[in-house]
């Protein structure tokens, strides 16, 4: 089983040929999720389209960030039918999560044994 993540690994494109390569191996695919619901949008139209799909990881399903949350019915989600990856944004609810600048981006460093790593 390969686990690409959209976000990361060039986008629902790239994710197709990953699962294509994958499927010549009989090679499962389960996108891995992290992030929020627009990525789990790309996710849903990968999953569509791809024969070997096994399952999705989500952490949430868009409350309070997208009009139409997704729901989880029998154990699994329909696919959107809107425009675009299906879904759209629910402005109102994220004014109260617009960045206000007091995060800061992640550390590199080298740690006591010479290694590179991250925060």
């Amino acid at each position: 089983m390969l686990q690409p993540d959209l976000c990361h690994c060039g986008g629902i494109l790239e994710a197709k040929k990953i699962a294509a390569m994958a499927e010549v191996y009989y090679a499962a695919i389960a996108p891995h999720n992290p992030l929020g619901p627009i990525s789990l949008a790309a996710c849903l139209q990968l999953n569509a389209c791809i024969p070997n799909f096994l399952c999705q990881e989500q952490v949430f399903l868009g409350e309070g960030y997208i009009k139409q949350p997704f729901e989880v019915k029998n154990g699994y989600i329909d696919l959107p039918t809107k425009p675009g990856l299906g879904v759209e944004l629910d402005e109102e609810a994220l004014e109260d999560k617009l960045y206000d600048g007091s995060w800061a981006s992640p550390v590199w460093f080298h740690k006591d044994d010479g290694s590179f790593a991250e925060w």
